[in-house]
Order: C-alpha cells, then sequence, then structure tokens
C-alpha cells in the first residue's frame, strides 16, 4: 500500500530533528510497530522522504502530468447537448462547450452514447407496386422466350451527389443510448441530382 502525505508526516516526526534524530533503519523499526499490519517501509523510502522535506519544504504529491479531468458540470453540458440535439456532431459540441473534440468523444463514450446512421429508403408511390409486378413479368416471359435474355444485360452502379442539400448518410448521425431506428423516405429520381455511373 503506497505512503499517502499523512504517512509521510509521521516518517517525518519519528525521524526527528537535533540530537534526537533516528537512523533509517531505527525510524523503518518504529514504523513498523507502530503499524503491523501494513508492509514495512524500506531505508530508501525514509531516505527520499527526507531528502524531499529537505529540498522542497513538504512531502506532497507532485502534480500529476496530463490533461486535467473533465468536470461533472461540462459533461452534463454535453450529455443536454446530445438531448436538445439528437443530430449534432462532435465538431458542433466542441465548439459551442470550447472543449476538445476528443474530451466529446471520450464523454459520449463513457455514457454509451453511440452516432446511428440515417437508414434511407425508397419512397414508394401508390402505382410503384403495380410496376414492380409488371416488370417482373415482363423479364419472367423474355428469359422464358430467350435463355440467354439475362446475359445479354449490362448492369451498372452509381453514385449520386445531390445538389439540393439532400441528406448524405456519412454526414447525418443520430446520438442515442438505444438504436432509434431512424429511418427517412427519399425520392430516387430527383431533379436536381447527378449520378456518376460504374459499369460491373
Amino acid at each position: 500500500m503506497p505512503l499517502n502525505e499523512r504517512d509521510r508526516i509521521e516518517i517525518l516526526m519519528m525521524i526527528g530533528v537535533g540530537d534526537r534524530m533516528r537512523t533509517q533503519q531505527e525510524v523503518c523499526r518504529l514504523f513498523h510497530e507502530m503499524h503491523p499490519d501494513r508492509e514495512p517501509v524500506s531505508q530508501s523510502t525514509v531516505s527520499r522522504i527526507e531528502r524531499k522535506y529537505r529540498e522542497l519544504g513538504h512531502v506532497r504529491d507532485a502534480p500529476r502530468q496530463g490533461r486535467p479531468k473533465i468536470n461533472e458540470n461540462v459533461q452534463q453540458d454535453v450529455i443536454l447537448s446530445a438531448l436538445e440535439n439528437p443530430h449534432c456532431t462532435v465538431r458542433q459540441v466542441s465548439r459551442d462547450l470550447n472543449i476538445g473534440k476528443s474530451s466529446v468523444s471520450n464523454i459520449f463514450k463513457k455514457v454509451k452514447y453511440h452516432p446511428y446512421r440515417v437508414r434511407l429508403i425508397h419512397e414508394l408511390a401508390e402505382d410503384d407496386f403495380d410496376r414492380r409486378t409488371e416488370f417482373c413479368e415482363y423479364m419472367m416471359d423474355h428469359n422464358n422466350q430467350n435463355n440467354g435474355f439475362i446475359g445479354n444485360i449490362l448492369f451498372s452502379d452509381e453514385a449520386t451527389f445531390f445538389l439540393n442539400g439532400h441528406v448524405n448518410r456519412q454526414n447525418t448521425r443520430y446520438w442515442s443510448q438505444e438504436n432509434p431506428h431512424w429511418m427517412q423516405e427519399y425520392h430516387t429520381q430527383h431533379p436536381q441530382k447527378v449520378n456518376v455511373g460504374l459499369v460491373l
């Protein structure tokens, strides 16, 4: 068990002053007699305590290095920011509260807040279901008439860039301790978008 400040002061008193000073070996033995249930101190420990007192005038612990801990009020402010605006970003909270982004992330992690991503689903019109059925029937009929019909289809993928500030899943999050199952319908054929195709 490490020595606290009170233990160090007690050892200093055991060392004594003037012509009543004890040797380090005597201090170790006396400390053990007074605290038999604790781990005995070594002569080097007594020597360090005495040297520190002579050099600094105290035996307190030196200030710990590193960033100071975030106090409870700041932690509450971060959590309130997420409750008031679940779509806030770490950068926004960091700027509003004037604390580091890593501190904001650590607080969210501590309270088990996760940035859930929005799930985009296609908005279906009333006649879309009939159109899908018709398309399936069309494809099945042509495949029955021509076995190589499917092989003649050129499949491709595309990336869509919206020009009107449409939702971007990569930049949109919902901070919560539980999955909110957040979904948003969107038009697949929007007049203000640019498609970039990739042939597979």
